[in-house]
Parts: structure tokens; sequence; C-alpha cells
């Protein structure tokens, strides 16, 4: 069902602008992140797409130096994770899925607050708190309690304080949980806009219609690579024809198909249920007398092109589902 990953890896420590080598951590017994390898380019927009549990923010959190690795390798702009970390915190942005920001300080507050800690100051500070003002939309609310900010906004101050120092390589990491999709959608042309001007961003997610904004994404289950490409190299993988159905049960409709002869995978997608089968034409022909079986009418079969989400689960269930709980 899937093609095979012949995937792009590491391409030397110093022509990337992040290089990471068989990276595992380990926590006792569980190995949250296992011998993970692969190289992020300068200017590109790199990101981390998998289910809760995968390694994505462990990962992240050993590249910018909060967590040591248990072994591997990994360089950030150059300097070696394992002993440059400090190094490392001066060269990037970061930004996590709580906003980095501190709620019971004003939004003037929390802008000089992370200047002094980035050592941006005089007409730089200047500067650059103009244009922190201007991205987020804030200039008249300087005064207002950080933690009494709509979500989309807390977003974009965290994101200007995160890269207030302009730095070339920018760490998200589950920026936009929570926040309303038109919210999402101009937080990322912000991060286009940062791409465009020659900042390396890494950013995790698990929104699929984000993902697809990326340059290259790696997805990660249970800890470890299970794909590595552009998102139009991770779609094309899927080499058998994927039906979407419309009926009046979806639910029955999955208990009805899954596990049938020439079915690989059955899964509802909101209201739909999407079918990839090993034959299309033996498929069709089957598929209404199994539904009439369990009294459910199909109202509609077309063959559709797989997206991310389709791609995602297939991948993950080939190794073995995401982790439980």
């Amino acid at each position: 069902m899937l093609v095979a990953d012949a995937g792009p890896w590491t391409r030397g420590k110093g022509s990337d602008a992040v290089v990471v080598e068989s990276l595992t951590r380990k926590f006792g017994d569980f190995t949250a992140v296992d011998r993970v390898t692969f190289s992020v380019e300068e200017g590109e927009i790199f990101g981390f797409l998998g289910p809760n549990g995968a390694g994505k923010t462990t990962t992240i959190r050993m590249l910018i130096g909060l967590l040591p690795p248990t072994s591997g390798e990994g360089w950030v702009s150059g300097l070696n994770i394992l002993t440059e970390g400090e190094a490392i915190r001066r060269r990037i942005g970061y930004m996590s899925q709580r906003f980095s920001l501190y709620r019971d300080l004003t939004v003037e507050e929390n802008i000089r607050l992370f200047a002094g800690l980035y050592e941006v100051s005089g007409e730089r500070y200047r500067e650059r708190r103009a244009w922190v003002l201007e991205m987020s939309g804030l200039g008249n609310r300087l005064d207002d309690l950080t933690d009494d900010l709509p979500l989309g906004w807390k977003q974009r101050l965290a994101l200007g304080c995160a890269v207030l120092h302009e730095p070339p390589i920018l760490f998200l990491d589950e920026p936009t949980s929570g926040v309303d999709p038109s919210a999402r959608r101009e937080f990322w042309d912000l991060i286009n806009s940062m791409a465009e001007g020659g900042t390396t961003i890494l950013v995790s997610t698990h929104y699929m219609e984000e993902a697809e904004y990326c340059n290259r994404l790696v997805l990660m289950n249970r800890g470890a690579v299970v794909a590595l490409d552009e998102p139009a190299g991770l779609r094309a993988r899927m080499d058998r024809p994927l039906l979407e159905l419309r009926t009046s049960d979806p639910a029955r409709t999955v208990e009805a198909l899954k596990d049938r002869e020439g079915i690989l995978e059955a899964s509802m997608y909101g209201r739909r249920v999407h079918l990839v089968v090993s034959d299309e034409t033996d498929i069709r022909e089957r598929v209404p007398g199994l539904l009439e079986e369990q009294e459910v009418t199909l109202e509609r079969m077309e063959r559709i092109p797989p997206s991310l989400e389709d791609v995602f689960v297939a991948l993950v269930r080939a190794e073995g589902g995401a982790v439980e709980g």
C-alpha cells in the first residue's frame, strides 16, 4: 500500500541549519526517541508530524538544549547539542505550545523582559518592539495583562517575543494548539514570511492542513522516524486505490467493511468513510451488497486522491499504531 522510504537524510554537519544523527532519548526502560536522523536546510520550513507520544517534543527539547540525549549527536547552526547548549540557545528562537509568555505581566512588560533576556537594547530594541507590536496588532493594548488577551493574540505576541533577537533558526512546538482555524492561517502567513526572509523554521503539529504548508515533513511514531519527504512525496507513496464512501451510517459502514478481503484500510473521516483497496473494480462490485446486509444505504462512492491524513493513518498503523494513553 505504501511505497518504501528511500528518503533524504543527513548531508553533512556544515551544510545545513540542523543535523541530527541517531538521536536517542530514554527515560528508564522507555525509549521516547529512537535513533532519529534527519537534516534541515537553511531557510526551510521543516515539520514534525505525529500522534501524541510520537517523540516530537522530546526531539525538539534535545535540539534546543533543554534535555540531554541518551545517545546520538546533533548540530544546530553548526553548534554541537552535546557541548554547546548555551551558545545554541542564544542563536535560536523557541515557542512552546504554552506560548512561553508570562501571563501575569502586561504586553509591554513581556516585550521588555524578552528583550533583556536576548540582550536587545537601544535603537535595535525600539525597532524590534515596533515590529512586534505591528505584527501582533497589540499597539493599543500595551498595558493589558497577557492572560487577558484572546488566544490568537497571545500566540502572535509569543512569536514576536521569541524572535525579538532575529534568530536564524526558530523552533515552534505545537504553536497553534487550541487556536481557531482563522488564527492558525494568519499565524502561518507570518511563518511563511519569516522563512522567505531566510529564517529556518522547525515546527511540530498534529494539524494535517498545517503539515501541507511545510517544505518537508518527518513523520514520527513511537519515537522513530516513519517517513521523511515533501508533502507531495508522502501522498505519492500510497500506491493503492482510495475510495470515499458516503452512507447512511458511517460507523456501521466501517464495522461492515473492515477486515474484508481486498479492503486494506477502512476509516472514518467525519461523516465520510475512506477505503484503501487492492482491486477497485472488485470492491465497487462487492461494497453495495456488504452494506445492504447491514441495512446501510450507500449514497455515493468515488475514487479520490490521498490526503496527508490518509497517508498519516496508513503509515502509523503499518508501524504498529499510535502509543496508547
